[in-house]
């Protein structure tokens, strides 16, 4: 196993850069799918290692950010119900509902739980069983595994008082709605590594067939992500377009294959809608009929309701990668991290949150 020194060494990295500088002949537009490489791009400043030629967009790699308003506020919902314990990840308690966050109905008395596990809350729904304990199960695939087997021990187990509240989001769909819009210029991908830890990479090769687009599985350090873009922008020079796994340390072309089979039981391919994006055919995830018992929405009757976004907030921009952060009109000023207006400004994994923790800002 290696240290995480070894990936951030800087000689190391700037050997790369001069190799990339080398090798690029004319513009190109790479975009990275998750927000943990975009922090590592914008912490690093490894934008400013490239040619003036390449330009890096940021996707919509943050699935706290893309949560639909609908679903937060399903969940403020819910954490104020006096039955209701809701557990959560930290990082959705402080994502705008369309008029409140959880953190501010934790402080009005809601029973709200920052839990690090699903285990966790199944392990508080046997501590209270007059409670109903509802884990608000967001995440891309990387978190899905552990959501199913929270699920399976809560069935095992004959616990009755717990369900989830899902908003799991896919990767290669979103990657196709980008790639098929006619507003893309994206010519080539880093795709996420912990994504492809689980499910492998070869439902990208399909993509970069279709759409003759270079995809590069890609880690989360500095060096890791500046070999993805040089073998990135080596297949755009030579006119290649194939799926490369730069992260092989960790990642394998076929993935996790239990953890995959414990996706493939509980849950089931559906449309979701992403915020700030719009809904995307087949690309999220709800819990299939065998497990409809654990459905929170279904449990609680739920109704489906419609939200606007903020007029102010133009979050759905960056998500898509037409804007940089800086760009949004309420960056910095209306929009921060004390007083956000869309959820990338307080996620972890949140461009807008990169850009102001570590860029100048007004």
């Amino acid at each position: 196993m290696k240290y995480i020194d070894e990936f951030r060494d800087a000689r190391a990295v700037e050997q790369i850069a001069q190799r990339i500088r080398s090798r690029v002949t004319r513009p190109w537009h790479i975009m990275e799918i998750c927000g943990g490489q975009t922090h590592t791009i914008v912490r690093f400043s490894l934008e400013s290692l490239l040619p003036s030629e390449v330009t890096l967009v940021h996707g919509p790699g943050c699935p706290v950010c893309v949560t639909p308003i609908e679903l937060i506020d399903k969940a403020i919902l819910l954490a104020g119900r006096p039955e209701v314990l809701l557990c959560s990840y930290g990082d959705m308690l402080r994502v705008p509902g369309s008029k409140h966050d959880l953190l501010s109905v934790k402080a009005t008395g809601g029973d709200i739980r920052m839990v690090y596990s699903p285990m966790d809350a199944v392990k508080l729904a046997r501590e209270n069983p007059e409670k109903q304990v509802v884990f608000f199960a967001v995440g891309f695939e990387t978190t899905a595994p552990a959501h199913a087997m929270a699920v399976l021990q809560a069935r095992t187990a004959g616990v009755t008082n717990f369900s989830l509240l899902v908003s799991h989001v896919l990767v290669p769909p979103a990657m196709e709605a980008i790639l098929s819009s006619p507003h893309n210029r994206i010519q080539g991908f880093l795709a996420a590594g912990h994504v492809c830890s689980v499910m492998g990479f070869h439902e990208y090769e399909p993509l970069a067939a279709k759409y003759r687009v270079p995809m590069v599985v890609a880690g989360f350090e500095p060096l890791d992500l500046m070999q993805g873009m040089l073998m990135c922008l080596t297949q755009l020079e030579e006119g290649r377009h194939t799926v490369e796994n730069q992260y092989a340390r960790v990642v394998c072309r076929e993935g996790n294959r239990p953890a995959q089979k414990a996706i493939r039981e509980v849950f089931q391919v559906v449309a979701r809608k992403w915020r700030g994006v719009g809904e995307i055919p087949g690309s999220g995830l709800g819990l299939a009929e065998a497990f409809a018992n654990y459905d929170a929405e279904k449990r609680f009757q739920l109704a489906d309701c419609q939200v606007q976004e903020s007029p102010d907030c133009q979050a759905g921009q960056v998500l898509r990668g037409l804007i940089k952060p800086q760009e949004c009109k309420a960056f910095g000023t209306a929009c921060s991290p004390e007083h956000p207006l869309g959820a990338p400004m307080v996620s972890n994994e949140g461009a807008c949150a990169a850009y102001y923790r570590y860029r100048t800002h007004p």
